[in-house]
């Protein structure tokens, strides 16, 4: 492609929200290295472009002089890197702390013209939770080395590779017994594709430089809630089961031991605190629609990929109220 279409870096360009921000960064005629420490399992984002528009390259976040080398000639930097539980050296710390310094101060030596960092809603110093408080500290630290950062700050993302329907789902076709953890805290479930569309627009310049936005979807739903939707989506009648939080965290501290653990104790202190757009951010205009962006419910999406929950997959008929 021409040297005249901009150039993105995008760190965790081939998960499951960089995946889709690759696609829709591609049909705008960007030019993307997409940053990852396994260059050779990122093979996947190659065809969503035009030929050698999308180049996987290795980077590691940990490492300034990797990152550096990723970020060179870049007009655009994105940082959608981060981790649900700590494995050897994968800490929240090292990840979410120093990763996002060593890319905004990276970003900053090579004369960036624009930094989007994604953290998550809840991301608070003074959080319970580990991972919450590392990405707050991390958003300091961006906008300490780089002030026009742009922060995105989704709630649950939902969409066909997600973490939370997808393993929920999972359970409900194993077990008659659904737990449900925090039953009534509340979540703003937003599609990947909304997500993906306010970093297109950002990237754009169509955001405000040095700001936060809370990224919500279109229905605000209690745990306990959307567990009664995974029931809905699956055809299945089970049981829901409300389990105190003591509880869960004393079965997730046997769990976290696991290689990939199911959950932790950390998920769990997570789960105590509402993940909602805030007032302030929508009176200040830091939400998602502010960007103008129309969102998707989950209505729309979840039957796509939830049929494969059912007992008779996708022809299995949904009862209707």
């Amino acid at each position: 492609m021409s040297k005249d279409y901009k150039l993105v870096t995008i760190f965790g360009g081939d998960g499951f929200v960089g995946t889709q921000v690759v696609q829709q960064l591609a049909q705008e005629n960007f030019r993307i290295r997409v940053a990852v420490r396994r260059p050779d399992l990122a093979g996947h984002v190659v065809p969503l472009g035009h030929v050698g528009q999308i180049i996987p390259i290795q980077a590691n976040i940990r490492n300034y002089d990797s990152v550096a080398r990723a970020i060179e000639g870049a007009d655009i930097v994105i940082n959608l890197v981060g981790i649900k539980s700590q494995s050897g050296k994968q800490t929240f710390e090292a990840v979410h702390e120093l990763g996002a310094k060593n890319i905004a101060q990276a970003a900053k030596n090579a004369n960036v013209k624009n930094l989007i960092h994604m953290s998550a809603l809840g991301a608070d110093i003074e959080s319970k939770s580990i991972s919450s408080r590392s990405k707050a500290k991390g958003e300091q630290e961006v906008l300490k080395a780089f002030p026009s950062a742009i922060i995105m700050r989704p709630s649950l993302i939902f969409g066909q590779e997600d973490g939370f329907f997808n393993l929920f789902g999972a359970i409900s076709a194993l077990s008659p017994i659904l737990p449900v953890i925090g039953a009534k805290t509340l979540f703003q479930p937003i599609y990947v594709g909304d997500v993906a569309t306010a970093f297109s627009l950002a990237a754009k310049g169509k955001a405000k430089n040095g700001i936060i936005y809370e990224l919500g979807g279109a229905e605000t739903l209690s745990m306990r809630e959307l567990m009664q939707e995974i029931t809905t989506q699956t055809g299945r009648n089970n049981y829901l089961l409300n389990v105190p939080s003591w509880i869960a965290k004393i079965k997730a501290f046997f769990l976290q031991i696991l290689p990939s653990p199911l959950v932790t104790v950390d998920q769990i202190t997570q789960l105590e605190t509402d993940n909602v757009v805030s007032d302030q951010a929508i009176t200040q205009r830091r939400d998602i629609k502010a960007l103008g962006i129309k969102l998707t419910t989950m209505q729309a999406i979840l039957p796509t990929y939830m049929w494969r929950f059912r007992k008779d997959g996708e022809f299995k008929k949904l009862e209707t109220s």
